[in-house]
């Protein structure tokens, strides 16, 4: 026989303190600062490596805008080729982690994404696990997003499938439209 539910779920002591708990999860984190060099429209320049050799180049528009009440970053790309995607990237203060997520059209998979950054470095390193298209094996992914300037930042995306060592798989460059 069910009961009814008189708390937020968390078992906090009053209804009081849950609301004050879910106030504060309202507010934007203070990491998201981090995000800021990320907001704007970028000319992109994508590198996939397919297998041995060169890799395919295509082109494409990242517009990253504030979204949400400004707790996450929301990502809109359009490519050539058909390639479109959209995202979000934004800071857990529940885990304490960011968070990423990303759909397009050359999948049918959301890829969700979990990390940290290196405030030194400014570089993110995000990790993930998906199936391969192919294999459907489960592999890695490590993505790693590195600020060179207040006009360009570059992320490389890494895949390891089991038993195998890991390997660049894509590069994408991001400069700032004028």
């Amino acid at each position: 026989m069910a009961t009814e539910q008189k708390e937020c779920g968390c078992s906090a002591p009053s209804a009081s303190e849950c609301e004050a708990a879910m106030m504060e999860m309202a507010k934007p984190a203070p990491e998201i600062k981090f995000l800021e060099p990320l907001v704007g429209t970028f000319d992109a320049e994508v590198k996939m490596w397919m297998g041995p050799g060169e890799p395919v180049i295509s082109h494409g528009v990242m517009v990253n805008e504030w979204s949400l009440g400004g707790k996450w970053l929301r990502h809109t790309y359009a490519g050539d080729e058909n390639f479109n995607g959209s995202g979000f990237f934004g800071f857990d203060k529940t885990r304490g982690v960011f968070e990423g997520l990303w759909i397009d059209t050359i999948s049918t998979s959301m890829q969700m994404e979990t990390g940290s950054y290196d405030e030194a470095s400014k570089t993110w390193t995000m990790t993930s696990e998906m199936l391969c298209p192919m294999t459907k094996v489960p592999m890695k992914k490590r993505s790693v997003t590195r600020i060179e300037s207040p006009d360009r930042h570059v992320m490389e995306m890494y895949f390891q499938s089991q038993g195998q060592p890991e390997g660049k798989g894509m590069e994408i460059a991001y400069t700032r439209k004028g």
